[in-house]
């Protein structure tokens, strides 16, 4: 301030602001006049900063007298109760610096004995009142509602109910399609686990058939004519998938039976039925691998029975049988696989078919099927893990064509000293009409017929000898082989 030393006015002794000025300067008067430009009294500019209720001056004019007010703390009161630390009337100081703006705060008045306002913390966790105990089950319900819409709608959707209804009101199955252990469906599944692929490896590549588990610990049952030409390499496809090398054990080209084994525990074997108590009409089962299509299984019913053939290829071995025919649908690859009636019991193993292509063509199912009967093959693959080779059931006789007289019949053309026939009386000449009732007309019907039947069985022979008909009971025997 121009040299002129300037001290803080703060009197410790009377415990108040005394304002301080330059030396030999006084204090003036509470309420005298000032004028502009005397001595330490400032000048208030336009505008200035007066304190709410003071006249506005302008320059050069006298200032009001401006001393404390009645209302605020006079100075030298600081430290009494509810006393401004500050000098409130900051107009009269002596050393204010007339530019500066004037702010004066008037602190507010406290009633004596009144307590604050108390002030509530917005964060504190306070009671839950009646109706926040009301408004939390009420939203948990609607959020609850709101859910179970959206998943009901979800799942109508995905099941289609915002679609067009087909159909009418469901109603219970009938009894075909309630899969019962005797249905058709039943007994698929039952036997299906024991029906195998059969491979084998040739020369000209690979064999392809069926075939199925007739014993638990391993033994498979085929035709002779899948195995054939083999290598004697072989492997069996289970239902699973699974596969599982195999040997050979022995075949019989002439009843077109084979043996394979395969090493594999938990073997479930199929049950055997009876073919001759089988019935015209009967409903049977065709299972297998036609075309390599694994677990085909084909519905039918029993065409007919004791149909004998005679079958092999050219220069190969001769086959007989009297097959069951069925109207079944088997082709290739179901040959070896099983034959079963109603209760899932096999009665036949299927061989071949009877198909209008011409010689060399491929050959399809026109529902002309035939199957070994089970009987047979059994004896046949008794014989074979027995002995490694099949008997031959023969009747000691041999007969030429037919004879082509009225009623028919295969004529005699010669009868094995000591044989099945010789020892029943049968002679050269006589006409065999008819076996077990079945009627004689072609030479393969004497042949078939007499191997459906295990060595031992006693036959009915009604055969004519000149003009007179006459019955023989001939017991069959085994072949010498």
């Amino acid at each position: 301030m121009g040299g002129t030393d300037v001290t803080d006015g703060w009197d410790w002794r009377r415990g108040g602001e005394t304002p301080a000025g330059p030396p030999g300067a006084g204090t003036p008067p509470a309420g005298s006049p000032t004028t502009p430009g005397a001595g330490n009294v400032p000048t208030v500019p336009p505008g200035g900063g007066l304190a709410p209720g003071h006249p506005t001056t302008t320059p050069g004019a006298a200032v009001p007298p401006v001393g404390p007010s009645s209302s605020w703390p006079a100075p030298g009161t600081y430290g009494s109760a509810g006393a401004s630390p500050w000098w409130s009337d900051a107009l009269a100081d002596p050393w204010r610096d007339p530019a500066a703006p004037t702010a004066v705060v008037v602190p507010g008045v406290v009633a004596a004995g009144a307590e604050p306002e108390a002030v509530t913390d917005p964060d504190a966790p306070g009671r839950p009142t009646l109706r926040h105990l009301l408004l939390i089950p009420v939203l948990t319900a609607l959020l609850a509602g709101t859910l179970g819409g959206a998943l009901g709608y979800a799942f109508a959707v995905r099941g289609g109910a915002g679609e067009a209804v087909l159909g009418g009101a469901p109603a219970e199955a009938p009894a075909l399609a309630q899969r019962k252990p005797e249905s058709l469906a039943g007994v698929a599944e039952r036997v299906l686990p024991s029906v195998v692929t059969v491979r084998v490896s040739s020369l000209g590549g690979t064999s392809e058939g069926s075939g199925f588990i007739a014993t638990a610990d391993g033994h498979v049952i085929t035709n002779d004519h899948v195995v054939a030409g083999g290598t004697g390499k072989a492997s069996v496809v289970f239902n699973d998938g699974s596969t599982a090398p195999a040997t050979i054990v022995g075949q019989d080209p002439e009843s077109d039976i084979a043996v394979i084994k395969v090493s594999r525990p938990g073997l479930r074997a199929v049950e055997f039925g009876d073919s001759d108590a089988l019935a015209v009409g009967d409903p049977v089962l065709a299972m297998g691998s036609p075309l390599s299509l694994a677990n085909t299984v084909t519905a039918g019913i029993v065409s007919a029975l004791d149909r004998t053939m005679q079958a092999g290829e050219p220069g190969g071995p001769v086959r007989y049988y009297a097959a069951i025919q069925t109207d079944a649908a088997v082709n290739h690859g179901n040959s070896g696989g099983p034959l079963v009636d109603g209760a899932g019991r096999v009665v036949g193993v299927n061989s071949t078919i009877k198909s209008l292509v011409a010689e060399g063509q491929e050959a399809g199912n026109i529902g002309l099927a035939f199957a070994i009967p089970i009987n047979q093959a059994k004896r046949v693959t008794q014989d074979i893990i027995g002995t490694g080779k099949a008997r031959r059931t023969v009747i000691g006789a041999r007969v030429d064509g037919p004879t082509g007289a009225l009623g028919g019949g295969l004529r005699l053309a010669q009868v094995e000293p000591s044989g099945p026939a010789d020892g029943a009386g049968l002679k050269v000449g006589d006409v065999i009409l008819k076996i077990n009732g079945r009627p004689m007309t072609e030479p393969t019907d004497l042949t078939a017929l007499v191997r459906k039947y295990a060595p031992g069985s006693v036959v009915t022979v009604e055969f004519r000898r000149g003009s007179d008909r006459q019955n023989t009971s001939v017991t069959l025997a085994a072949d010498a082989k």
